[in-house]
């Protein structure tokens, strides 16, 4: 008696989209179940090693590098396989979210790295999630354009040679895609994301002289990063592409990860590409898993945490000693400024903030960094001409003076900052305002001159969490209290109506974001990541 074939993945509560059935094909769908039946399983395993470490760190009020990991950190004589042609010069990446218009601007920006994003900088909707990729799949068959309706503008690529090198993040391990969904159960949407574009596009890819390049959000450990390699193998093979052709870069945005640089890059060392410095995520991580560690954990208005505050430059010269130890490409962290059109002040100020933190990075041995916007590509660019000239990278600055040691990642309390009641209600603005986006699908949002995205929101709302239950008394002499947090927002809700109109007022989700923000920030039971109650709100 022959085994019953296995059930086929069904599409669920999704209204059906435009040439979906170009990204949803048999065999695409086959591959995403084959990689839930194999993966998912541990995928669970790891999401559950979370919360037992998130414990272990509520009792210890501390983190060390892992003791039984020692011998590969002590071995000096593994590297991380060569970067190939595509990625061997990464001095600026510029970041976004893959909506058509944004996936031409993207590549045709000047960066060397488009980071298409699925994960942070997109809400994801089905539309978001399905079209998204038909976008890039288009992009890579040269038959993309854009007019925008509004302004009439038309936009198309560029000559082959001028494109920036895509690199695709997924979501991370802890969302589902409940649109997908397989003997009753949704598949991570992280295996969603990963298997639609890898299938769709790992041999053209290698056919254009580039390939499958991913960054890996929310990595945790070096097991997770393992996980992945796994992955990588089994895609490879099933597709029938040599192994190494995948190449990933991980970022080191949780505090957890920061202990780990060295084994993550280990597990994924014949797909490794290199590691990214990301800050808010990295600062929220910080609240989440030291939330209850007392004051000398509490982090101040969160652009008071600059990167110069020792212990984030602690992380980040790690960071780039570990990976130019390895032979791995550090890459900085995010430009999030938005030029204004009306105001040249303001532009003026803020370009010389860009110039100033991206010439600090390249001072650093960093081999690249982020920005959000075009306009930002020369800056960044020339910070990293000034240094690089015709190199591709600085590798060979191996940065032994640095010596960072387990406690000066996690010494809060040595910035001289403290909450300010200024810095509760620029959270409660900024996260009323991201939150109402991202439940109208828009994951990449500019708000008061900065791009903003889910990192920001969780950031917000740690925050002002983080601060009430600390007891923390700010400088106007008014404690930190859930009735203050609920006034603020009330008063910036009321703000809010004023600014935009009534009726804008009422088309938008104004009141749903604001009780969700509250819920998050308020709730004794502090939830994992934001985007999970949200994503329930979430409609497409």
């Amino acid at each position: 008696m022959s085994a019953p074939a296995p059930s086929p993945l069904a599409v669920v509560d999704a209204e059906p989209l435009p040439r979906q059935e170009e990204v949803l094909t048999e065999a695409a769908l086959a591959f995403v179940a084959e990689l839930h039946r194999r993966f998912t399983p541990r995928r669970d395993e790891l999401l559950a090693r979370r919360a037992e470490r998130r414990a272990e760190i509520a009792r210890t009020s501390t983190l060390d590098f892992l003791p039984e990991t020692a011998a590969i950190r002590a071995d000096d004589s593994w590297k991380v396989a060569p970067a190939p042609a595509a990625l061997n010069d990464r001095r600026v990446e510029i970041t976004g979210p893959t909506d058509r218009k944004m996936t031409i601007n993207a590549l045709n920006s000047g960066a060397r790295v488009w980071l298409a994003d699925f994960e942070d900088a997109s809400a994801p909707t089905w539309e978001n999630v399905i079209l998204g990729q038909l976008n890039l799949i288009d992009a890579y068959a040269r038959k993309i354009d854009f007019t925008d309706p509004r302004s009439g503008r038309s936009y198309a690529l560029k000559p082959a040679e001028e494109l920036a090198t895509v690199v695709m993040r997924p979501r991370g391990w802890h969302l589902n895609e409940r649109h997908l969904v397989l003997d009753g159960s949704p598949v991570p949407g992280a295996l969603v994301d990963f298997g639609l574009y890898f299938f769709h596009n790992a041999r053209r890819l290698v056919d254009l002289g580039k390939g499958p390049y991913f960054y890996l959000p929310k990595t945790e450990s070096h097991l997770e990063a393992r996980l992945w390699n796994e992955i990588f193998v089994f895609a490879q093979d099933h597709v029938g592409l040599p192994q190494g052709t995948v190449r990933a870069t991980v970022l080191i945005e949780t505090i957890t990860a920061a202990y780990e640089m060295e084994e993550i890059l280990y597990e994924l060392r014949d797909h490794a590409a290199g590691l990214n410095a990301g800050r808010w995520d990295y600062l929220f991580s910080i609240v989440k898993n030291f939330r209850d560690g007392g004051a000398k954990f509490v982090l101040p208005d969160r652009n008071a945490v600059t990167m110069t505050a020792p212990f984030m430059r602690a992380y980040t010269e790690l960071l780039v000693r570990t990976c130019h130890k390895r032979g791995a490409h550090a890459i900085g962290g995010m430009a999030a400024f938005i030029p204004s059109r009306r105001d040249a002040e303001v532009n003026k100020v803020a370009f010389e903030k860009v110039k100033a933190d991206k010439d600090r990075e390249a001072g650093d041995g960093f081999d690249g960094s982020w920005v959000a916007h075009p306009d930002l590509v020369p800056i960044a660019m020339a910070s990293f001409d000034a240094v690089l000239g015709e190199k591709p990278n600085q590798k060979d600055r191996l940065r032994e003076d640095v010596s960072v040691a387990a406690g000066d990642l996690i010494a809060i309390d040595s910035l001289d900052a403290r909450p300010t009641y200024d810095g509760l209600r620029n959270a409660v603005q900024v996260g009323v305002r991201y939150i109402e986006a991202w439940l109208r699908g828009l994951g990449a949002v500019a708000i008061f001159n900065l791009m903003e995205d889910a990192a920001t929101a969780e950031i917000s709302r740690s925050q002002i969490w983080q601060w009430i239950n600390a007891g923390v008394v700010f400088e106007n002499g008014e404690p930190a209290t859930p009735e203050l947090a609920r006034r603020v927002a009330a008063e910036e809700l009321t703000a809010i109506r004023a600014e935009i109109g009534e009726e804008a007022f009422a088309a938008g989700r104004w009141q749903q974001a604001h009780d969700l923000l509250l819920r998050v920030s308020l709730d004794a039971d502090y939830a994992d990541f934001l985007t999970l109650p949200a994503y329930e709100q979430l409609v497409g």
